[in-house]
């Protein structure tokens, strides 16, 4: 619950040190650049040669934009200027996005002839897989572990759908919420998402749909319980599901993907490490695995709000139908976002093109995270492999 709500404070501050920094234009103090001769030139795709470099304005008395800050982009350019500096004459070159929306001169030798190669510029981790196959077709770090937040809920989730389908519980089974831990969870702002009425019975299917859709943290805790019979034993669980997938770079130590340092005000802290560490590939997996045996997920995962015993638990998924990033080529039908400070932004996205394969898509700590898998999507079918 509380990567809804913490996000716009974040986007407030970095608007706010935007501003502070004029907007990101920065003035340059070497002496001014004169011009020798301009030409025009045809239309040509470049991209950064490394991460040194920066656009300025032709005098150069304002640099604009950083090579560094724009690892992933293809610059136009269209025309060639001779200028001098002091004693120096260079070759430069007027470039812009694709947008428009940046654009001035930098020197020809920091940048490299074609179009940029494809990159996520915010995610520290990420991987589309090819859910057919289970092959990664585009990965950055994927093996490499870190803290996931609410995408835990995955695993809880499945091992909640895995007791429900065996016949060991039903939808109807009420579960046990007195927990004045949980009950205070759901009173809070930033750690809650489900409030639990004392004295009020909650059905599994109550807290299933609170949990997935709201990222409720109580509630995902207590179903871990009544799976396991107490957060203990179902974090042994989630542990030991994850070892007989063969998910070497998995360790759970919370239910609900909340950390440690939270969940000990409330009587759930668990283990030794302060946060879940699991890889972008495994969290793929778990993602595949939670589809592959019970589909249900993706029609559930693509509901945009449900009243849930009187609560309103609404889905913050952004790139589903009606929402903010939708692309209706994409179908995108699931998964699960996550936001803890530590574990940043992250999201497992999936959805099935017309003639291609479904893909299951994850980034984390991608202060981006709707456009960044909207286009690791569209990038993850072009290529012929998934095709159906």
């Amino acid at each position: 619950m509380r990567e809804h709500k913490i996000k716009w404070a974040a986007l407030a501050f970095l608007f706010a040190l935007t501003v502070g920094a004029g907007a990101g234009v920065e003035t340059a103090h070497a002496a001014v650049y004169t011009t020798l001769s301009t030409t025009k030139l045809a239309k040509t795709a470049y991209h950064k040669k490394s991460t040194a470099g920066a656009i300025y304005n032709k005098a150069h008395n304002r640099k604009l934009a950083t090579m560094k800050g724009y690892p992933n982009t293809t610059w136009y350019v269209t025309q060639k200027a001779t200028l001098k500096h002091g004693n120096s004459k260079g070759i430069y070159y007027y470039v812009s996005n694709k947008s428009g929306a940046v654009k001035g001169w930098i020197w020809h030798g920091y940048l490299t002839k074609g179009k940029a190669p494809f990159g996520l510029k915010y995610a520290k981790n990420a991987i589309a897989m090819d859910y057919t196959t289970g092959k990664a077709v585009w990965s950055k770090k994927a093996n490499t572990a870190r803290p996931i937040a609410s995408v835990s809920k995955l695993m809880t989730l499945y091992l909640v759908l895995q007791k429900v389908g065996s016949g060991s519980g039903s939808w109807s089974d009420v579960v046990d919420t007195s927990s004045k831990g949980l009950i205070a969870m759901g009173q809070s702002y930033s750690c809650g998402g489900f409030l639990f009425k004392s004295g009020h019975k909650y059905t599994v299917q109550d807290l299933y749909y609170a949990a997935l859709l709201d990222s409720s943290n109580n509630a995902v805790i207590a179903l871990g319980k009544w799976v396991a019979g107490s957060n203990a034993k179902f974090i042994k669980q989630m542990n030991a599901q994850a070892k007989s997938w063969n998910l070497g770079k998995a360790n759970f130590v919370s239910a609900s993907g909340l950390e440690n340092s939270d969940l000990k005000a409330f009587g759930y802290a668990y283990g030794s490490a302060n946060a879940n560490m699991v890889s972008a590939k495994d969290v793929a997996l778990i993602a595949r695995h939670l589809i592959q045996d019970y589909p249900r997920i993706l029609t559930d995962g693509a509901i945009g709000s449900k009243s849930v015993d009187g609560q309103t638990t609404y889905n913050y998924n952004n790139l589903l139908a009606g929402r903010k990033y939708y692309q209706a080529s994409l179908n995108v039908d699931g998964l699960k976002t996550g936001y803890t400070p530590l574990a940043g932004y992250c999201f497992v996205g999936t959805g099935q093109k017309t003639g291609k394969h479904r893909v299951i898509t994850v980034v984390l700590h991608d202060i981006n995270e709707f456009t960044e898998t909207r286009s690791l999507m569209n990038k993850a079918y072009s290529y012929s492999s998934m095709n159906a």
